[in-house]
């Protein structure tokens, strides 16, 4: 039987997936002038856990590394989820 862990780990990585493919997506879509990605959708998939996703993607693509809020904001949020998860699970 699955432990809430694997659940957990399962999650991060599929929205980690997520925020990396939407950087890809975004820069994609800008370099072919089509429909963007809204900022707002980015920043979504980083408070829902896909901060990493967002950060790697921001730079493996060159998307978005010139919007001080995606340079601070991105890093800012992965530190506190990493921060909440390091506390959450000292705690068990």
């Amino acid at each position: 039987m699955a432990t809430y862990g694997n659940y957990l780990i399962c999650y991060l990585c599929a929205v980690n997936f997520l925020g990396f493919a939407l950087m890809g997506t975004d820069k994609w879509k800008a370099k072919h002038k089509k429909w963007r990605v809204a900022e707002k959708s980015l920043f979504a998939v980083g408070i829902i856990g896909g901060s990493l996703g967002c950060w790697l993607g921001m730079y493996a693509f060159r998307h978005k590394t010139k919007h001080w809020q995606f340079v601070v904001g991105m890093p800012a949020i992965f530190l506190i989820q990493a921060a909440v998860i390091l506390f959450l699970t000292s705690k068990m």
